[in-house]
């Protein structure tokens, strides 16, 4: 699976770019007053407009896989790491060969920088905002994760991660290169203590050979 396209909620469209360009580099490919839209990698992605709705969303970005540190170099002095288990900064997630980083972008939305193992990704370019590859993850949030597990399968053919058991309220669905993230809500956001919530949310992604969209209204 792949995610295509992300759109996602903003309460200051001017504060997301200049984060989004000064902090991640990413650069603008269209905006209006009710819209923005950066390029990252494979996927594009747009904040649009709310009104004192402070959304919050986790979703992760895809980098090459021998430049975890060089990322983590450069977002340091931009922004704060957060700490994953203190004083740790990167999460191991052995299970999934993969290693991360987070942090939070203007609004508090909790960013994840992670590099996949097991993908044939790595690069010699030293690394900047054109090194992202992807969003390859996006947190949804539901009252029941089970249920919006079995109703994403049952309307997409979406399967769980093979490498992360299926959890009452935290189950991952997708492929390496593209996950949802399923948790019920007033979960923690890892490795935050930010209460999950549902927003608005739409995803365009590929899946077997298909394109199709996912639009959570709240």
């Amino acid at each position: 699976m792949n995610i295509l396209e992300l759109e996602l909620l903003t309460d200051d469209l001017n504060k997301t770019e200049v984060f989004y360009n000064d902090v991640l580099g990413l650069q603008t490919i269209s905006k209006s007053e009710v819209h923005i839209s950066f390029k990252t990698g494979a996927t594009k992605l747009t904040f649009r407009t709310a009104e004192n709705l402070n959304p919050v969303y986790h979703f992760a970005f895809d980098i090459p896989k021998n430049k975890l540190m060089e990322a983590f170099s450069l977002i340091e002095k931009k922004t704060e790491i957060l700490e994953v288990i203190p004083p740790d900064k990167i999460a191991d997630f052995y299970n999934w060969n993969a290693k991360s980083f987070y942090f939070y972008d203007n609004y508090g939305n909790i960013i994840e920088f992670i590099a996949r193992f097991n993908l044939d990704n790595a690069s010699e370019k030293l690394f900047d905002g054109s090194s992202i590859l992807s969003i390859s993850e996006i947190g949804l949030v539901s009252k029941n994760a089970s249920r919006q597990s079995d109703e994403l399968f049952e309307k997409y053919g979406l399967t769980p991660y093979l490498k992360q058991p299926k959890l009452d309220k935290f189950i991952v669905l997708g492929t390496e290169t593209g996950l949802f993230i399923l948790v019920e809500e007033k979960r923690n956001w890892y490795p935050t203590d930010k209460k999950a919530k549902s927003f608005w949310t739409k995803v365009l992604f590929y899946h077997k050979g298909n394109k199709r969209t996912i639009e959570i209204l709240d």
